[in-house]
């Protein structure tokens, strides 16, 4: 790429406001930059209607895409923790104050993992009451 060339600029006092007050959010260093990643998202705004268009649409629907997922990874991740401590302090009291021997636990074990792998996760309270209810 070449050097920069230095340009002159008018603006309207309350463009130069939107300048400066978006320079931030657009992680410009100076208001040079913020002007030149402005032109160049314009730019391709306006390329869509041309040959150019996914070049553009790829990279800013990629970015938007990325900043979603990343975003939504770490609240399930954080989510997931939650449950994991939620249901080792479950084990634990329950493991605590039950009398089930080991052959009952190992059986027991099984049939949940079929449950949950027949249901996809969803595990009814009342149907497991039922079951644990029946003679």
């Amino acid at each position: 790429m070449a050097n920069k060339e230095k340009q002159a600029v008018w603006l309207y006092p309350e463009v130069k406001e939107l300048l400066t007050t978006h320079m931030a959010a657009a992680n410009a260093k100076s208001q040079s930059d913020f002007i030149e990643k402005a032109i160049r998202f314009y730019a391709g705004y306006l390329d869509c209607n041309s040959e150019n268009m996914t070049e553009y649409l790829g990279e800013t629907v990629s970015a938007v895409i990325d900043g979603i997922v990343k975003g939504s990874e770490q609240r399930i991740s954080r989510a997931l923790f939650k449950l994991a401590v939620q249901s080792a302090i479950q084990s634990h009291i329950l493991a605590a104050v039950t009398d089930v021997d080991e052959t009952d636990v190992g059986k027991l074990y099984g049939m949940c993992t079929e449950d949950v792998r027949r249901t996809n996760g969803i595990i009814d309270f009342r149907n497991a009451y039922k079951y644990q209810k029946e003679d």
